[in-house]
């Protein structure tokens, strides 16, 4: 499997891929490159629908040209922990990143929490966060008072009374039951329309079989991460990984969506 950086031509075919419809694994596998890599390059370059290969061929060198300019001179980057390759490290920083902006994350936000998962230590000052990203400390204020209003960031002190920025195990627990949360009051809106506008009419069904459906997301949202919490703080051993919890039997006669109420 061919690494380094797509060439045009790549770029042309994932063009034409796109044009014809083609999953991301299909142009991939005709280009031989990992799934991710295809993924990553038409999210940062305008999605499926505005991918332009020429367009995006001379943005990825303007953003090679600018980072070498933003690298200090004189100053040798410090060697990579682990032994990791540094290239390796970057690119899947970006897939990580381009995933959370796909699935609604804010671009900046995204680009946060990627540096704060992607850490050993799983957190960072806003001085580290600005040096990484090169961005702004406003930039790295707006987007950690946005993670924390989702429950993905905390604050602490350490020892040299530092704010620090936090992404522990726990705090996907935590955002997942917020989350849960706030479906649980979708539903509980949804049947007040159902008063409102009637629970004989297609409208108040329509809402009631809604409050129905959220009802049961929710409820199965938080009784799974209720079981698998565990699993955040499992340390694995050297070639296994972290035993599921067994699923709990739901309510006796509840069955699902479609049931009754």
């Amino acid at each position: 499997m061919p690494g380094g950086r797509l060439t045009q031509s790549e770029r042309q075919q994932i063009a034409l891929g796109l044009a014809d419809g083609l999953a991301y694994a299909e142009i991939a596998r005709r280009l031989d490159r990992p799934t991710s890599t295809v993924t990553r390059e038409v999210m940062r370059n305008g999605g499926p629908a505005s991918y332009r290969a020429d367009l995006a061929h001379r943005a990825t060198e303007h953003r090679a040209h600018r980072r070498k300019q933003a690298a200090p001179r004189g100053q040798e980057a410090p060697p990579p922990a682990h032994g990791r390759d540094p290239e390796a490290v970057a690119a899947y920083e970006e897939t990580f990143t381009t995933v959370l902006i796909a699935t609604g994350t804010p671009k900046m936000m995204a680009r946060v929490m990627t540096c704060l998962y992607t850490s050993d230590s799983g957190s960072l000052t806003a001085a580290e966060l600005v040096q990484r990203l090169q961005v702004s400390p406003a930039s790295i204020s707006k987007a950690i008072a946005f993670l924390e209003t989702q429950g993905l960031v905390r604050r602490e002190r350490d020892e040299r009374r530092r704010e620090r920025y936090v992404c522990d195990n726990d705090v996907w627990y935590q955002s997942m039951i917020a989350s849960a949360k706030g479906t649980a009051q979708l539903a509980e809106t949804a049947r007040e329309g159902v008063g409102v506008l009637g629970p004989q009419t297609p409208a108040g069904v329509r809402l009631e079989n809604i409050a129905r459906f959220v009802d049961f997301v929710s409820e199965s949202i938080t009784r799974a991460a209720e079981q698998a919490r565990e699993i955040l703080h499992t340390k694995p051993e050297a070639g296994a990984g972290p035993e599921e919890p067994e699923a709990e039997a739901g309510p006796e006669g509840s069955e699902g969506p479609g049931g009754a109420a």
